[in-house]
């Protein structure tokens, strides 16, 4: 809280005011990212584009959201947060589950277990140092989860 307070420019006493404690803050922010990366992926219209590009766009929607989209991924396992699914998870669980319709993306596993492993990816990245700038952060990660992380035409 005193971070928060230092980064924010005001006394402590100010942070307590609007937050009783850490979980309240948190909350908050989880809630504000939810809106965001709700808005950001609805803007991005994953179901109108290929695959591959909506891939990107719904990676750059949840690097757009910053820090804030870790706080939101780690609180995605408390069942009491309305909305979770429907804002982030549904629309790109479906297009990757188009991915796999159209052969474009591997078949072997369900596109939930991938839609967790993006959302898995994305937060490791952003948390990774060194830091990459956004668009860096967006194609390394557009393209090990699309790729992997071998070199291409290298044998397996």
């Amino acid at each position: 809280m005193s971070d928060v307070a230092a980064a924010a420019g005001v006394a402590r006493a100010t942070v307590y005011r609007y937050f009783p404690n850490r979980e309240a803050l948190l909350e908050a922010v989880g809630r504000l990212a939810l809106e965001d990366a709700g808005e950001r992926l609805r803007a991005a219209r994953l179901d109108e584009v290929d695959v591959s590009v909506g891939l990107e766009r719904a990676v750059r929607a949840l690097v757009g959201v910053g820090d804030s989209f870790v706080v939101l991924a780690r609180d995605r396992a408390r069942a009491d947060t309305p909305g979770i699914d429907d804002r982030i998870g549904t629309p790109v669980r479906h297009l990757l589950a188009r991915g796999q319709e159209l052969g474009e993306i591997r078949g072997d596993v369900p596109a939930a277990w991938l839609t967790e492993a993006l959302f898995g990816l994305v937060v490791n990245v952003m948390g990774a140092a060194p830091a990459l700038g956004a668009e860096d952060t967006i194609a390394a990660v557009s393209s090990v989860f699309l790729d992997g992380a071998r070199v291409k035409g290298r044998p397996g």
